[in-house]
This record gives structure tokens, C-alpha cells and sequence, in this order.
């Protein structure tokens, strides 16, 4: 059977045998049948080409190279690579003063919350500075969001002190404590920068938004609950990071629970919960919430060092030791019994990290319109990784607190990187022995007014409202964190974001389609009151490709379809089945299993008399079901461009019991 006999022809234009189509075309359309075109022909090698284009480069970063010299197209690379040449040249004396209170707004900041997330990650406190002090300096040079601000977060510095402590102390083994978290940190910058070089980034896209909205929330009441040590002035605490372990343990060491602790953690909470208020209902007093951190380090500071010698109770900080940070390479340890602790460690924090700090770049990109390259970023926060795991940091990346400070405060460029790093140094260099004194309990309620905006209620709620399915995805890795452990609710998170997207192969929707007179098209009966029957046919819109994984279900559903209708059919004494219409609009690909189901069902349908036709196959589908023969068993009238032009086309070839045929008009 050729090309021409059902109604294809390629899109040139010229049917199988080369010879022109334009007389058979002309006449097909005069009779509003339109043929059905194959896309333009490519060879093996050009289809996989572009389906790689397709998958790795769909934004073509390399389009600015396209007919540009070789001196322009060196600059170029340099300004790809490195994104401070494409900035830098336009820099001002008005953006650096921006730039400036950003940064030290964000400093400000940032140094208790190192100190406070070095201390959730059971590290050393100035790890935190550290932290807060190299890898923005490399992000500036590398990144290419504007007002990322880079440091410890809260989820990270959680997930890493949870995992390492169930093996190792850092208590009982401070040095193979240390190597752990090193070494983890490099895997995790490995494992992001080779994610970006490769253009993987599609991958951390299986943490869906339900499901890490649930994760953050039910990791920042772990945390908060895992603050009460400090609130409470426990010192015999449990380091696992369950809910019922946790409060059991606070529970049951009520006898050391301190009073003078309790009295400062809850006015200083109090006092840091109300500034985050007033920034959040008021955005132009950013700044209340973003020094609030910083004075209620110095406060409490001055208060333990003015009582010092009526009480010792208060537990403090105590040594931080002056200067930059240490080299750390000989610390990186991969060998070992505790090797494939720190590979997971790393692989986990690394992706948080890695979703957490693309989400905020490109929050924050899509509020000031440019567009932030999620490749590049993942190049850039695992090179500052990388780099910082070599000098005494742990795993960073942008953080969402620290970001919005940056913004409110004016922050025009990644230079606010460079002065909050420059704070940091000082700090480092010359201000340690102040923070002597500072009690703990100030860093349980840093971390504390940090998480509890996590906690995003009314997303929960929006979730149930637009989507049951992820609300529950949600709540399961909420659950997860809360019951079993942080590490076994991502897993729960990840696992339920596959199985969505598996519900959503495997079981795709299907419609039965209606006509709707007034627009002159066809949409599903169930949506709209006004679509209405066509006598004689049934008409099924699927709307997923029709792959292995959902071919038996599109089988047994059509099927079903087919039964429920001639029910109805006989129930109101209609005119009986005819024709089965497959609108294929919205099947975006196929497979082999696919086209035999196809056959299959044509098959079944012409054993019962009934006609199957296929309705505007995309270019790829029309393509391989050529290829596979499949069409020639369809017949003239077994494909068309439209359902419309199927409708009348087919209705118009049967004749009726009496008088001349008649063509169905719609």
C-alpha cells in the first residue's frame, strides 16, 4: 500500500515514489481531507543528536558563540566560564555601595548562624566561620546569581551531624569526626560539579516541591526539638534525631534542666521571633530581623560575662582560635571502614544542597527578570565545595534566609559575597576572644527563628486543595523525617516523587470526547455540558505517550470505554457504534509496544465490526508507526488530520437504508 493511499505524504510534499502530491492533495482537500505529513527525513545520527540536544542542552548555552570571531568567541568563553568578566566590566561605584550594606547587613548574619549551624552539624563552631568565610569568595568569582548569599544551611548541617553522629562522636573522636565531614564535603562538591559539567541537573528535579516542602518541615522540627538541649541547659542528650527519642530524652533528664537557661533561651527567642515578625509584615525594616541574630549574640554575651563569677551554670562557647582558615587536605580521608559512610553523607548533603541553592538563585532571578543557568550554578557551588573541603569548611550553599537579606538590603551583585567574606576575615582575625562567653543557648535560638520558617503550613494546604496526591507525598516524607530519620524521609520523598511520575506513565488519563457546536471542536464529555455525542461514533482522546509501561492499560481502558458506551447505547436505544475515533493529539511518543497495542485493538474492533481510526499522530509517532508498516492495515480511511475531517469523512461513506448518503457536517 503507498504513501498516497492513506492520505500521507511527507513534508515536502512528495508521496513515497518521489513523484509530486500537489494533484492528490488539491483533491483531498476540496473534499476537506487533508493529508497527514511525515516529518522532514533525518538520518539515524541527526534524530540522535538532537534527542541529546534535547536532553542536555535544552536552553543552548552555546548559541552566543554562533558567528562571532575567535577573539569574541575566547571572551565569550571566559564570560561563560567565569561570569565575574561578564559583570565586572560593567561595575560602579553606585552598585558597590550596594553592595556594601548587603554585605555587611548579611554578615551580620551570617557569623552567629555559622557558629549555630557548625554546632547543629556537632562540629567545632568556627568550622561555621570558616564556612562563611571561603566558599563565597569562590562562588563570587564562579556564580551567576546576583544575590545568592552563600554559607551553612540549616538542612544540610542537620542531615550531615545526623548521619556522621550514629557512627562516629565528636566528642569521643574529634579527628575522624573532622575527616568524615572533609571528606564528605568533597564528595558532595565532586558530585555537584560533575552534575553541572555534565548537565545532569535534570536529576534533582525527582525531589519534587511537595515532597521536599514536607522533608524541610519535618527536618526543622527536629531541629527546634533537637534545640531544647541547649534551651533547657540538658546535658545528657540523645543523638538521634527521632521525635520520640528526643522528647523522650528531654523528659527524661528533667533533673537537669536550668532555670537561668530557660529564662534567657526564651526571652532571647522571643525576642528573635518578634523581629522576624516585624520584618515580615513591614519588608523595609529588613534589617530588624537581620541584626537580631547578631545583638542578641552580643547581649547575651555581655549578660554571661557580667555573672560569670556568681554562676558557671550557663554553658558557653568558650576558646575560638584567631586566624584564617586551616589547610585541610591531610584531613580528606578515603579509605577505611568509614568510606561509604562519608560517600552517603556526601551524595545526600550534596544533593539538598544543590536543590536548595538553585531554587533560591532562580527564586530570586525570576523577581528582578534574568535568568539564572542551573549548570553553571551547580559548577560553581561544587567547585566552592570542593575548595572549601580543603580548607576547614563543610558542605555550603545558598541560603534562602541570608539571600532575602541580601535583596531587601539592596544587594545588586555577588560582590555582597565579597564584603560579608571580608567581615568574616575580620572577624576571624581579630574579634574570636569575644565570643567566649557566648552561651549556647543563643545558638539554640538562632537556629531555632531560622528553621521555623521551614515550616510552611499553608503550602500544606494549597497542596490539598490543588493536588491531594502531592499533599500526601508531603505529608509521607513529613512523617518519615518525624518517625524513622532524616536520611529514610528523603528517602521516602524521592521514592514517592518516582512513584508519582510513575502513576502518571503507567496510568494516564483518557477521555471520551464530545462536539461543542459553538467552537467547532471536540473537548471531553465530563468537562463540558454543552459537547454532545456524534451518532455512530466513539471518540477517546489520550493524553500520554504510549510506551511499554502503559500500553496494556491504554488497551484495557479503551476496551472499557467501548463496553460502557454500547451499554449506554442500549440502554437509551441509540444508533449502535460504528467507528472508534483515537485522537492522538496529545501522544507525544510511542514505542513498539505501543504500535502493537495499536494493531491489536484494530484487530479486536474489526473481528467486531467496528472501525478504528487514528486522528493527527505528531510528527515522531506518524514517523514510526510508518516505519513499522503499522498504517498500511488501516486503509484509506483509517487516518486523518483531524477528528473533524475523520467525523465527515467517514460518516459521509455510509449509506443509509434509504435515499442518497449523507455526510455528517460538523
Amino acid at each position: 500500500m503507498t504513501l498516497n493511499s492513506i492520505k500521507v505524504e511527507d513534508s515536502s510534499g512528495n508521496t513515497n515514489d518521489g513523484t509530486e502530491a500537489s494533484s492528490s492533495s488539491s483533491s483531498s482537500q476540496s473534499n476537506g481531507v487533508h493529508k497527514v505529513c511525515l516529518p522532514p527525513h533525518r538520518t539515524t545520527f541527526q534524530k540522535l543528536r538532537h534527542r541529546l540536544s534535547e536532553i542536555f542542552f535544552p536552553d543552548d548555552p552555546l548559541h552566543r558563540f554562533k558567528n562571532q570571531t575567535t577573539l569574541r568567541k575566547f571572551v565569550l568563553g571566559l564570560q561563560f566560564f567565569f561570569p565575574v568578566f561578564e559583570w565586572g566590566p560593567k561595575y560602579n561605584l553606585m552598585l558597590l555601595r550596594s553592595d556594601i550594606i548587603a554585605g555587611i547587613t548579611i554578615a551580620s548574619l551570617a557569623i552567629p548562624q555559622g557558629i549555630s549551624y557548625a554546632k547543629l552539624a556537632n562540629l567545632p563552631p568556627i568550622i561555621g566561620l570558616y564556612s562563611s568565610f571561603v566558599p563565597p569568595l569562590i562562588y563570587s568569582i564562579l556564580g551567576s546569581s546576583r544575590h545568592l548569599a552563600v554559607g551553612p544551611v540549616s538542612i544540610a548541617s542537620l542531615v550531615m551531624g545526623t548521619m556522621l553522629s550514629q557512627a562516629v562522636t565528636y566528642s569521643k573522636e574529634p579527628a575522624l569526626y573532622l575527616q568524615l565531614a572533609f571528606t564528605a564535603t568533597l564528595i558532595a562538591g565532586s558530585l555537584q560539579a560533575a552534575m553541572g559539567f555534565f548537565r545532569l541537573g535534570f536529576i534533582i528535579d525527582f525531589l519534587s516541591k511537595a515532597t521536599l516542602l514536607g522533608f524541610m518541615a519535618g527536618a526543622a522540627v527536629i531541629v527546634s526539638l533537637q534545640q531544647l538541649k541547649g534551651l533547657l541547659g540538658i546535658v545528657h542528650f540523645t543523638n538521634k534525631m527521632e521525635i520520640i527519642p528526643v522528647l523522650t530524652s528531654v523528659f527524661e533528664n528533667r533533673n537537669e534542666w536550668m532555670w537561668q537557661t530557660v529564662v534567657m533561651g526564651g526571652c532571647f527567642l522571643m525576642f528573635l521571633l518578634t523581629a522576624r515578625q516585624i520584618s515580615a509584615r513591614n519588608p523595609k525594616l529588613f534589617w530588624v530581623s537581620a541584626a537580631a541574630p547578631l545583638v542578641s549574640v552580643i547581649l547575651s554575651t555581655v549578660i554571661v560575662y557580667l555573672i560569670k563569677n556568681e554562676t558557671h551554670a550557663i554553658p558557653t562557647i568558650g576558646h575560638l582560635p584567631k586566624g584564617i582558615n586551616p589547610p585541610s587536605v591531610n584531613k580528606l580521608h578515603f579509605g577505611g571502614p568509614f568510606m561509604a559512610l562519608a560517600l552517603r553523607v556526601g551524595i545526600i548533603t550534596g544533593i539538598l544542597a544543590l536543590t536548595e541553592g538553585i531554587a533560591v538563585g532562580r527564586t530570586f532571578a525570576a523577581m528582578e527578570n534574568y535568568q539564572v543557568d542551573g549548570n553553571k550554578e551547580m559548577i560553581a557551588i561544587g567547585l566552592m565545595n570542593i575548595v572549601g573541603s580543603c580548607a576547614s569548611c563543610f558542605v555550603t550553599t545558598g541560603s534562602f534566609s541570608r539571600s532575602a537579606v541580601s535583596y531587601n538590603a539592596g544587594g545588586k551583585s555577588v560582590v555582597s559575597n565579597i564584603v560579608m567574606a571580608a567581615t568574616v576575615l575580620i572577624t576571624l582575625l581579630f574579634l574570636m576572644p569575644l565570643f567566649h562567653y557566648t552561651p549556647n543557648v543563643i545558638l539554640a535560638a538562632i537556629i531555632i527563628t531560622a528553621v521555623i520558617g521551614l515550616i510552611d503550613y499553608q503550602g500544606a494546604f494549597r497542596l490539598w486543595k490543588v493536588d491531594k496526591l502531592d499533599c500526601i507525598a508531603c505529608l509521607s516524607s513529613f512523617f518519615g523525617v518525624l518517625f524513622i530519620s532524616v536520611a529514610i524521609g528523603l528517602l521516602i520523598a524521592v521514592g514517592i516523587s518516582v512513584f508519582k511520575i510513575l502513576l502518571h506513565v503507567t496510568r494516564p488519563n483518557t477521555n471520551v470526547l464530545g462536539y461543542i457546536s459553538s467552537t467547532r471542536s471536540f473537548q471531553s464529555l465530563s468537562r463540558y455540558t454543552t459537547a454532545v455525542r456524534i451518532p455512530s461514533f466513539l471518540i477517546i482522546a489520550v493524553e500520554a505517550p504510549f510506551y511499554f509501561a502503559n500500553s496494556t492499560y491504554l488497551h484495557e481502558r479503551t476496551l472499557r470505554w467501548i463496553r460502557e458506551e454500547e451499554d449506554r447505547i442500549k440502554a437509551n436505544q441509540e444508533p449502535p457504534i460504528k467507528c472508534v475515533i483515537l485522537d492522538m493529539t496529545a501522544v507525544t511518543a510511542i514505542d513498539t509496544s505501543g504500535i502493537d497495542t495499536i494493531c491489536e485493538l484494530r484487530r479486536i474492533l474489526e473481528k467486531r465490526s467496528l472501525k478504528l481510526v487514528l486522528a493527527n499522530p505528531v510528527g515522531n509517532v506518524m514517523e514510526k508507526l510508518f516505519n513499522s508498516n503499522a498504517l498500511e492495515a488501516f486503509g484509506l480511511d483509517g487516518l486523518y488530520l483531524t477528528v473533524s475531517e475523520a467525523v465527515d469523512d467517514i460518516s459521509s461513506s455510509w449509506k443509509p437504508e434509504k435515499g442518497p448518503a449523507q455526510p455528517l457536517t460538523i
